[in-house]
């Protein structure tokens, strides 16, 4: 199942900046985030927080300047937080209660299924021009490519792990409490596509 290869120009939820913003100041303090922001040409974004849809490319020279500043252990380390943070941000604003009770309430398979329906319809909002797509099986796998955080630059790990940590904030609320996500491939490595294998 394909997820919506892209708005023209490519754009990105909001949580992508924010919820980088959050994680960085929490762990590494204002001046440092300041820092980094500001080298990835985005202050204005920790004074003027966006509510809307951000470019791509902001996520990516975000992703770059973290990396850059802090080395890609800790960059991924505060993106995996900010995945956390923007799954707990969908499951208490975005996804109705009573799709989450009825998700909780059916077997882990169908609600997987259902789950990574709702996840393809809505990837432009996470993976811009970039594209979503699913394989089911046991381990499920969600593949995500062109996406802009591993365009960020090469990496000798994977580095999507704000996508490894919003997928799995997302599985083990609402498909089964074990649900584990791992990124078993990554464009910044030299991959075709980052490849995230869902378990439970």
């Amino acid at each position: 199942m394909d997820g919506g290869a892209g708005m023209a120009g490519g754009r990105i939820g909001p949580n992508a900046i924010t919820r980088m913003a959050e994680a960085m100041r929490n762990s590494i303090g204002e001046e440092r985030t300041r820092a980094i922001f500001a080298a990835a040409g985005l202050e204005e974004r920790l004074d003027h927080p966006p509510e809307a849809m951000v470019p791509e490319r902001e996520v990516t020279l975000l992703h770059r300047a973290a990396r850059e500043a802090l080395g890609t252990a800790h960059a991924t380390q505060l993106a995996r937080r900010a995945g956390m943070l923007t799954g707990q941000y969908l499951l208490a604003h975005r996804i109705p209660k009573p799709v989450q009770w009825l998700l909780r309430a059916l077997p882990a398979p169908v609600a997987a299924r259902l789950l990574v329906k709702a996840i393809a319809r809505h990837a432009w909002t996470f993976a811009g021009s970039g594209r979503f797509s699913a394989r089911p099986g046991n381990p499920l796998v969600l593949e995500v490519a062109g996406g802009p955080i591993a365009l960020a630059g090469p990496a000798e790990q994977p580095v999507c792990d704000f996508y490894t940590a919003t997928f799995g904030t997302l599985f083990r609320a609402l498909v089964n409490a074990e649900a584990q996500v791992v990124e078993t491939q990554c464009t910044a490595m030299g991959a075709t596509s980052c490849l995230f294998e869902v378990r439970w």
